[in-house]
């Protein structure tokens, strides 16, 4: 018989929050597991309060569910715990007992503090998968520095590489998104599903030991390795590729002047200057790219013709490509690049991105029954299992909601002793 979800009867007990730890357990949700979200009482997840935006109730007043919250926790169980209180840390040790996977991003030396640290949890729970998420690690120099995506971003190299030319007084760039943090959760994720198989064999847990420094290292793929083998360090390509040419953005007619299909326009408001996506990969489709521009003699050109020759060559050729590029419209290209089987894109704005029917057709959201509103829409998990499909039964849980249902359905709590939790203020 096959389980609905991949990790039907896995129990995660969740002390991290912000983002690259609810990240993890998000994912791990999704899949299936039970995922038991520790917050502190009266204020919760740091999250809850990182708006506008927040989400709106019935009547459109603001609720106190910020939307970076709801992106990040879906599919858990909200438990209000004060680990600070000796009671608070007993309710954590006795809850352990009942899970397969503790996750928390405290820093190093916190939960050795409250008793709840890796030594103490594989005591009375040896199965234990213990996942611990920092800036920089349990060892090491900088292990007992707080770690923030921003500053690992700069610290790692990705902001060396990201950003503007030099030459074009360029500078620095983080990325949009918080990836330091994102990959982290995700590495934590593919830690915690082998350590819960090595679990399962063996019957021993282990600790997972992940640092966003490391993860964002690891990140660096192509360049990290051009380092390591050439000794060069590269620097930043703006919206190009060190290895591969033409991999770039590029600006293309103005869309406001277009008179075609008018479905390819922009909106009224958008800015005169377009642009779109061409990501050659090969010396065939260059050679089609070439045609499709009306240069086929570049495709055949000994400066041109291999990759290894446009990379050398780039300042050369860029420039020609460039003219050429500014001659027709987003639309013109689109279809015509698209009919040869160039890679290309459109450079999406969030609005066009969610209306796209691609994301449409693969379900990329998904609604909800949130307490505050009763068809919430949130990005939907990417991971398609034909067999196992992920779940989304649960909306991101309010402060506490399941505190009650959690300690009684897993502690057998009787409501005497979740008076005397309550009256204490430890839940």
């Amino acid at each position: 018989m096959t389980s609905k979800n991949s990790l039907d009867g896995i129990r995660v007990l969740d002390l991290s929050r912000v983002l690259a730890g609810p990240w993890c357990t998000q994912t791990l949700a999704d899949l299936g597991a039970d995922v038991i979200k520790i917050e502190r009482p009266q204020t919760g997840d740091d999250t809850r309060t990182w708006g506008p935006p927040f989400l709106k109730d019935a009547a459109g007043n603001d609720t106190p569910e910020a939307a970076y919250y709801l992106g990040t926790n879906r599919n858990k169980r909200s438990v209000t715990c004060d680990i600070a209180q000796p009671a608070g840390q007993a309710l954590i040790r006795e809850l352990a007992l009942h899970c397969d996977v503790f996750v928390e991003n405290f820093k190093v030396g916190d939960m050795a503090r409250y008793g709840l640290d890796y030594a103490s949890i594989k005591a009375i729970n040896p199965r234990m998968v213990y996942c611990s998420i920092t800036g920089f690690g349990q060892t090491g120099p900088y292990a007992n520095r707080a770690g923030y995506d921003y500053a690992v971003q700069g610290m790692g190299g990705l902001m060396s590489v990201t950003g503007e030319r030099d030459d074009l007084q360029g500078g620095p760039q983080k990325v949009g998104i918080a990836v330091a943090d994102l990959m982290t959760g995700m590495y934590a994720t593919v830690g915690i599903l082998a350590a819960l198989r090595h679990a399962e064999k063996t019957g021993v847990g282990q600790q997972v030991d992940m640092a966003l420094l490391d993860t964002q290292v690891a990140m660096l793929a192509n360049l990290g390795a051009n380092y390591l083998v050439s000794g060069k360090v590269p620097g930043r390509m703006g919206n190009a590729h060190q290895n591969i040419v033409p991999y770039q953005v590029f600006e293309v007619a103005p869309a406001e002047n277009y008179v075609g299909d008018s479905t390819h326009l922009e909106s009224a408001t958008a800015a005169a200057r377009d642009h779109i996506i061409i990501a050659v990969g090969n010396d065939s489709q260059f050679r089609k790219y070439c045609e499709v521009a009306n240069m086929p003699e570049l495709g055949s050109n000994p400066l041109f013709a291999l990759n290894r020759d446009r990379v050398k060559n780039r300042a050369q050729l860029v420039p020609v490509l460039e003219a050429v590029m500014r001659t027709r419209h987003k639309a013109d290209w689109l279809a015509a690049l698209e009919a040869a089987k160039v890679p290309c894109g459109a450079i999406n704005n969030l609005a066009e991105v969610f209306a796209d029917p691609q994301i449409e057709a693969r379900g990329m959201v998904t609604h909800w029954q949130h307490p505050h509103q009763k068809d919430l829409a949130l990005v939907s998990s990417p991971i398609r299992l034909s067999t196992t499909p992920v779940r989304t039964d649960l909306p991101p849980p309010l402060l506490g909601q399941h505190t009650d249902e959690v300690l009684r359905s897993v502690l057998n709590y009787p409501d005497a002793k979740l008076s005397e939790l309550k009256g204490n203020k430890v839940i």
